[in-house]
């Protein structure tokens, strides 16, 4: 069964190249967002398994998104993928329920394993 994923990224070519290198690795994209708050009412309603976040988006950003699905579901897998390589906001979405942190330009196999490893933590629990 293939695992559910979530993109959520203002760049439409960046939910392609996110969606390419996990399509490849047997993700399923149940849904793509393009801000932070169609983030939280998509996850609401499917459920993936895992979700990967942008910080800067128009409207409502990835950390208030983050937040919202942290409180929404607390198992909630979020991998921030970001421009921003900045130890504050890595540290802020971490301490705020992020699984990890991808700066982008992000290799493929970096994303594939960060969330397997996101994915296998909640099989083997």
């Amino acid at each position: 069964m293939a695992k559910r994923l979530m993109i959520c990224d203002d760049s439409m070519l960046m939910r392609k190249m996110v969606a390419e290198a996990l399509i490849d690795d047997g993700w399923e994209v149940v849904a793509e967002a393009s801000d932070g708050a169609e983030a939280f009412d998509l996850y609401q309603q499917h459920r993936p398994d895992a979700v990967t976040m942008d910080i800067v988006m128009p409207g409502t950003d990835g950390i208030v998104a983050l937040v919202n699905i942290m409180q929404f579901d607390p198992q909630a897998k979020v991998v921030v993928v970001s421009a921003l390589n900045q130890t504050k906001l890595i540290s802020d979405a971490i301490r705020k329920g992020a699984q990890d942190f991808i700066a982008k330009p992000f290799l493929p196999e970096t994303l594939q394993t960060t969330l397997a490893g996101c994915v296998q933590e909640t099989a083997a629990v």
